[in-house]
C-alpha cells in the first residue's frame, strides 16, 4: 500500500469517527417503544427489551450511512452498508483497501456486551477497518426512543490483537487462524479465527506442555504466521480439543480502551441514576 493510500484511509476514518462520536446524547428517531400500561407489562418489558438491540443496531447502521454521506468526501467515494458482510459499512470509491466501520450495539442493562469479534488480525494489515461500539437505552429507560449514551471507536486490528493475546495460552487454549481460502469465491472465503479448549487427560496436558516448552521462550506468544499456526494445528491434531462457542465475545477480550468505555457508560447518569443503578435495581423498583 502506498503512503498516499495510507494517508487517505486515515483521513476518511478520522472524519467518520469524529462524526459518529458526535452522536453521543443523540436520540434516534428509528423506533419508539410505547410506555407500559401497567406494572406487570413493565416487568415483562424489563426482561425482554435487550432483544431489541439487534433491531436497533440494524437501524443505527442505516442511519450512520446516511449521516456519513452528508459529509463532503472530495469525490473520493461514498459510504455503503453491507448486509451481509464485514464490515457493516464500507467507503466505496478510489481508495484501496476500502476503509470500513463495523458497528456493534450494546444495551447496558444487559449483563454484558454480547457481540463477538472473530475476524483474523491478518485482514487488518493496512489498519483500514475500525470498530464502533454504540451504547444505547430508551430515553425513558424502558420505553421511548433510543438515545445514544456513548460511543467507543478503535481499530479492528487493535481489538484482534487484544483478543488473541487474551485467549491464546497453548497448549490449554489455542487460537487458530482460518485456512487460506483466497482462491474461493467471496461467499466461501473464511475470515474468522476460532478458539479451542484442551479436553485431554492431565497426563496428556503435561505431555503437551513439554512439547510447547520446546518451542522456546517466545513460543507461547501468539503469532498468526503460517509456521506458528502449523505448530498449533499439530497440537490440535494430536490431542483432544473442543471448539469454544463463547470465543471472541468482546466483553471478555480485555481491550484497555473498551474496558474504560464500559466503566464510563455504567457510571453515566440517565433519569437521575447511573446506568449501573438501573441495571441492578429496575426489577426491584418495579415491584416496590
Amino acid at each position: 500500500m502506498t503512503d498516499i493510500a495510507h494517508t487517505r484511509i486515515r483521513e476518511v476514518l478520522s472524519k467518520a469517527t469524529a462524526a459518529i462520536s458526535g452522536l453521543k446524547g443523540h436520540i434516534l428517531d428509528v423506533v419508539d417503544i410505547k410506555q407500559p400500561p401497567d406494572t406487570q407489562y413493565a416487568i415483562h418489558l424489563a426482561k425482554v427489551i435487550s432483544k431489541l438491540s439487534p433491531l436497533v443496531g440494524n437501524m443505527i447502521e442505516f442511519s450512520l450511512v446516511s449521516l456519513l454521506n452528508k459529509l463532503e468526501w472530495d469525490g473520493l467515494g461514498q459510504w455503503e452498508r453491507q448486509d451481509p458482510g464485514f464490515p457493516d459499512t464500507i467507503f466505496r470509491g478510489s481508495i484501496e483497501p476500502r476503509p470500513g466501520i463495523e458497528i456493534k450495539t450494546w444495551f447496558p442493562l444487559a449483563t454484558e456486551i454480547t457481540a463477538r469479534f472473530k475476524d483474523s488480525v491478518l485482514h487488518f494489515a493496512s489498519d483500514q477497518t475500525y470498530v464502533a461500539v454504540i451504547a444505547w437505552l430508551p430515553d425513558h429507560i424502558l420505553y421511548g426512543k433510543p438515545v445514544i449514551l456513548d460511543v467507543w471507536i478503535d481499530s479492528a486490528r487493535s481489538l484482534a490483537i487484544a483478543r488473541d493475546k487474551h485467549y491464546h495460552n497453548p497448549p490449554d487454549y489455542l487460537v487458530i487462524e482460518p485456512e487460506d481460502t483466497t482462491a474461493r469465491t467471496a461467499n466461501l472465503q473464511q475470515t474468522n479465527t476460532n478458539g479451542y479448549k484442551f479436553q485431554g487427560t492431565l497426563e496428556e496436558l503435561q505431555q503437551a506442555e513439554r512439547e510447547v516448552q520446546r518451542w522456546g521462550k517466545t513460543g507461547k506468544a501468539y503469532q498468526p504466521t503460517p509456521s506458528y499456526q502449523r505448530r498449533l494445528r499439530g497440537l490440535l491434531g494430536r490431542y483432544s480439543y473442543r471448539l469454544d462457542t463463547n470465543f471472541a465475545k468482546i466483553d471478555r477480550i480485555e481491550h484497555q480502551g473498551l474496558e474504560e468505555f464500559k466503566t464510563r457508560v455504567l457510571a453515566s447518569e440517565i433519569r437521575g441514576h447511573t446506568v449501573a443503578y438501573w441495571a441492578k435495581n429496575i426489577p426491584t423498583d418495579l415491584t416496590a
